[in-house]
């Protein structure tokens, strides 16, 4: 696989850096490089949070990166902080709750792909909203695969899963849910960011 960069973007609360942490560690059972780094606001909790994350079968030459292939802004705010990491190439992903205005979307991206991850969230259980982004986030790209994915989140949440089985099924039941919603998504026409309007 090729190298691939992600800037995951959200509120502090909303469990961007636990989406990161999974990915990175999902790589890590596959065999593979990974690099993530968290960075947060001046509040650790309440300010906007962005993991970045890069994953590859080779070795990674830089721990950072100017322009990232996924773009995920989980915020209103997340999304104006984010515009520097996308570039030509990026996918830039964001939820459909939210009311764009100008200049809430990038100057350049790929495509720009909305999804409703706050709705569906509310209707499986709010807790599983960043692991509904997982799955969009594992769907568009091949950084790790779906089964390595619930390995990394069995180790990470073990001690749940064996108080309460069904939290588990949930888990695995959002990152489903997000490759959907991904899907649909793709399916039904994609939005242009500023520049290509």
């Amino acid at each position: 696989m090729k190298l691939v960069r992600v800037a995951l973007a959200g509120e502090g609360g909303q469990g961007v850096q636990s989406v990161a942490e999974i990915m990175a560690e999902a790589a890590y059972h596959e065999g593979k490089e990974a690099i993530y780094i968290p960075n947060f606001g001046l509040e650790q909790r309440g300010g906007v949070s962005i993991a970045f994350i890069q994953i590859s079968d080779r070795r990674i030459g830089a721990p950072k990166f100017s322009k990232a292939d996924i773009v995920v802004a989980l915020s209103r705010r997340a999304m104006t902080r984010t515009h520097t990491y996308s570039g030509p190439e990026t996918i830039f992903v964001y939820d459909s709750s939210f009311q764009l205005k100008d200049g809430d979307l990038p100057s350049q991206c790929k495509r720009a792909l909305d999804i409703p991850a706050i709705e569906k969230s509310k209707e499986l259980h709010t807790r599983v909203f960043n692991i509904i982004i997982m799955g969009a986030i594992l769907s568009l790209t091949d950084m790790v695969a779906v089964e390595a994915a619930r390995m990394a989140l069995v180790k990470r949440l073990g001690y749940k899963f064996e108080k309460n089985p069904e939290l588990k099924e949930l888990n695995f039941k959002a990152i489903e849910v997000g490759a959907e919603l991904v899907q649909k998504q793709s399916e039904g026409g994609e939005k242009v960011c500023a520049a290509t309007k």
